[in-house]
């Protein structure tokens, strides 16, 4: 699996920053640790994930810890991307305890998060049972938390939508509507605005009738957004789009229901539940003698 480095984005690390300021407050002081942890005291703990997962977040957790104190020793024992057993440990870290136990809560909030997201991607994509259709995150993520977010997609083998709203263009029902409203004209005219507009990027239209998909292809777009579709006209619809444009099934998508999705022949299936709906996975910080 070939996973993109995270901290190709400069604000993964000033939001790791941020979050240890949130937890420290304007003091930067962890003030029970300075109560009762002598500077001196050294510490071995394990990060433990307590239940099944798929791992994600190992390198964020690791910077956490780091950033706290940069003479940490801190061994990496899985990495991201992979399945494992409730106990596994998964970060060992060996230095001082304050240090340690200053950063233990956020480095925890952000990989239990990841793995949560993760793994339930990873249910979505062995559920779709078809490894030749995509399983595409959406926009439907935690605010800020957009790049860690997307990153533990990547993790279970799901695949990012456009990043932002800047990265391509989707046109949706409430697009069309206002253009409607303005212009007079359909979406074949508006899918052709926007392509004169930004012709460096891919443009997408959503569409919830067949009607509404024939008048948008008239005007080649690179993708369509087949929204909330049964199966039988997904597949009547993917027969229209062949050789013009590639297709995306979304709306209301559960696990019950992405398999009989998968076998229509859409390149895509986007899915928000994903990440807005994922439960953080139980882990834990250890300490041992």
């Amino acid at each position: 699996m070939y996973l993109p480095n995270i901290f190709d984005r400069p604000e993964v690390r000033e939001s790791i920053r941020l979050a240890l300021r949130e937890d420290l407050g304007d003091p930067g002081v962890d003030v029970t640790t300075e109560s009762l942890v002598p500077p001196q005291a050294r510490a071995e703990a394990h990060l433990v994930a307590r239940e099944a997962c798929v791992v994600a977040g190992v390198g964020v957790a690791r910077e956490v810890f780091l950033q706290v104190d940069p003479s940490l020793e801190i061994e990496t024992s899985v990495a991201d991307g992979t399945p494992v057993e409730a106990m596994t440990t998964v970060l060992v870290i060996r230095g001082a305890a304050k240090a340690i136990l200053t950063a233990e809560r956020t480095a925890l909030n952000f990989i239990q998060r990841m793995c949560g997201v993760a793994t339930i991607t990873a249910r979505y994509v062995a559920s779709a049972g078809n490894p030749e259709v995509d399983i595409l995150c959406t926009r439907k993520t935690t605010p800020l938390l957009r790049p860690f977010e997307k990153y533990a997609v990547r993790c279970g083998g799901g695949v990012n939508h456009r990043y932002g709203l800047f990265d391509a263009v989707l046109i949706k029902d409430n697009h069309l509507a206002s253009w409607e409203r303005t212009h007079g004209i359909g979406v074949g005219e508006a899918v052709a605005a926007a392509r004169a507009r930004y012709p460096n990027l891919k443009i997408e239209v959503e569409v919830d009738t067949i009607e509404q998909l024939r008048e948008s292809l008239d005007a080649r777009p690179d993708w369509v957004l087949l929204d909330n579709m049964p199966p039988p006209v997904l597949r009547e619809c993917v027969a229209l789009c062949k050789g013009i444009c590639r297709t995306e099934a979304s709306g209301g998508i559960t696990l019950k229901t992405i398999h009989d999705v998968a076998q229509t022949g859409v390149d895509a299936i986007s899915v928000g539940a994903l990440t807005h709906s994922a439960p953080s996975i139980d882990l834990a910080l250890d300490f041992v003698d």
